[in-house]
């Protein structure tokens, strides 16, 4: 049985026009009904079309661990590891955070601002991965266009440790 909670992501967008623009990322995570259940870590990041890495928006982990332990299990989420995590020093500043327990949560990403002034026109992706101790691993991605011509609600899906996967923009 699965229980099913969602985590909401909310990111302001400032496009190369003089257009201002809110991206929505609503991402359902399920709690698995399991013998031994951790909290998932979760990273969210900006994709062109070709799936070179345009930055990170959030990199969900337990950050409390004693000496940084947290961290050794942050190669789990391989997509975001290959790609932008092994390059980086943990904790990044504005990006990364704790995990949060299952429900519906908020977060938005002010240091974003400049890496999103930047973005010419074209296609790009959200990709959402996510991964448990003692669990599965899961990647989703939903593309859409910038800059934005009208609104837009594009849905992805997961699985098994992500379930619906919506970016919404509006213009």
């Amino acid at each position: 049985m699965k229980l099913r909670y969602s985590l909401a992501l909310g990111l302001p967008l400032i496009g190369t026009s003089a257009m201002a623009a809110d991206l929505a990322l609503k991402v359902e995570i399920p709690q698995l009904n399991v013998a031994e259940y951790h909290r998932p870590y979760v990273a969210a990041w900006l994709e062109t079309a070709d799936q070179k890495v345009v930055g990170n928006l959030t990199v969900l982990y337990d950050v409390k661990k004693k000496d940084k332990a947290g961290e050794k299990w942050l190669k789990d989420m391989r997509q975001w590891w290959r790609k932008s995590g092994r390059d980086l020093a943990m904790p990044v500043d504005g990006v990364s955070g704790a995990t949060r327990a299952p429900g519906e949560h908020t977060l938005t990403f002010p240091g974003a601002k400049a890496l999103l002034d930047k973005l010419p026109a074209g296609e790009y992706q959200v990709v959402v991965e996510a991964a448990r101790e003692a669990g599965g691993r899961e990647l989703v991605r939903v593309p859409f266009q910038w800059p934005l011509k009208s609104a837009q609600s594009v849905p992805g899906k997961g699985k098994e440790e992500l379930g619906n996967v919506v970016v919404q923009l509006k213009p």
